[in-house]
């Protein structure tokens, strides 16, 4: 069952990030499907958070996606190369959001290699948020879908994740100095192999 709209449209980006884990992300693309379970998420939460886009009320036809009211996609290119999907939460104008960092492959995992060109490591695919749009057949061109569309969507299939088995650490890649550089927004689940970065 696609999460609700309302699931999305609630204040605390923090908390749906790490409500995020164990929820499963799908894209039809071009008519080919394919998905797996979020193992590593970060949040977003203008516009007090230097880590943003949208910090200090910065708007621009970039990130325009963001001050939409939570339930879209929001896609961007990093480096000017990789892809990066991230889920727009809480209402109208409020700009924040969860970038999805990394899945584990359970759909279409042969599209998924085809796509990335990686054969022998399964684990790769979605190891990091380039990774995981390139497997997924997503572009900048899909920002601004909506979740409960049937090209990209997320299910609650009732996967249960502990606590003592989420870890909470900094962002990655926050290349600025106070709070928002090291503070707690990134979650992952414990001992994942799909996960990006070195890992308790």
């Amino acid at each position: 069952m696609k999460l609700p709209i309302s699931f999305y449209q609630r204040d605390d980006a923090v908390l749906i990030a790490r409500e995020l884990l164990g929820k499963h992300l799908y894209t039809n693309i071009d008519g080919q499907l394919t998905g797996g379970v979020i193992v590593e998420t970060e949040a977003y939460q203008g516009p007090e958070d230097r880590g943003s886009h949208a910090y200090n009320h910065r708007r621009t036809p970039r990130n325009e996606t963001m001050f939409s009211a939570g339930g879209v996609v929001y896609m961007y290119i990093c480096y000017g190369i990789h892809d990066m999907l991230n889920v727009v939460t809480g209402k109208d104008g409020s700009s924040h959001a969860v970038l999805i960092r990394a899945i584990e492959p359970r759909v279409g995992i042969d599209i998924m290699r085809e796509r990335r060109s990686v054969f022998n490591e399964d684990s790769r695919l979605c190891r990091g948020p380039g990774a995981l749009a390139k497997a997924m057949g997503l572009v900048k061109s899909h920002n601004g879908i909506s979740l409960q569309d049937d090209k990209i969507w997320i299910e609650d299939k009732n996967e249960t994740i502990n606590e003592d088995e989420i870890i909470a650490s900094g962002r990655v890649g926050m290349n600025f100095d106070g709070p928002y550089k090291t503070i707690p927004w990134r979650f992952y689940i414990k001992g994942n192999k799909n996960v990006s970065r070195p890992h308790i």
